[in-house]
């Protein structure tokens, strides 16, 4: 699955970044680190931006495609920042069968984000997820904690419009 990159502008601190060259640092020469520093890293800022990347790059000696086909490969990383409110349809079978993708589509055109991304004002966050673990609520949207059961497609402005 392509994870896409966020046009959210990136707002690292000097702090984060003194964090993350600690972690770099504790890590060095370590045969295998690279898996840890990028969790850590990820732990330092919620999600792995290319900022971060091509820092970890840059003080490990690796090329950024190196990163970066760790951090796109593994579902663990997160390259886009949550939303304010996290969005996420379960896409899995018994979902999927009761209308989900119609319901992702539709939360696409209230909102504007394509799933795998972040609104540029860093309000919403969209991901479409295997299943969720609510197969008897099916169709099942999830905003930050709030799980939506049997949801119909007409009822998505109507749960969106809670969280503008």
């Amino acid at each position: 699955m392509k994870k896409n990159l966020t046009t959210v502008q990136f707002r690292g601190t000097a702090d984060q970044e003194e964090q993350l060259i600690a972690v770099i640092d504790k890590y060095r020469g370590t045969k295998g680190a690279m898996m840890p520093v990028l969790q850590e890293a990820q732990d330092i800022y919620g999600y792995l931006p290319i900022e971060v990347q091509k820092i970890i790059a840059n003080k490990m000696n690796v090329s950024l495609e190196e990163i970066y086909g760790i951090t796109s490969f593994y579902s663990q990383f997160v390259l886009n920042p949550k939303g304010e409110f996290s969005i996420s349809v379960c896409l899995g079978t018994a979902c999927y069968v009761k209308g989900s993708q119609d319901i992702l589509e539709e939360i696409v055109s209230e909102i504007g984000v394509q799933s795998g991304s972040t609104s540029s004002d860093g309000k919403y966050s969209l991901e479409a997820t295997r299943c969720v673990g609510a197969c008897g609520l099916a169709p099942v949207m999830i905003v930050n904690e709030n799980v939506y059961g049997r949801v119909k497609k007409e009822e998505v402005a109507g749960i969106l419009a809670k969280y503008k």
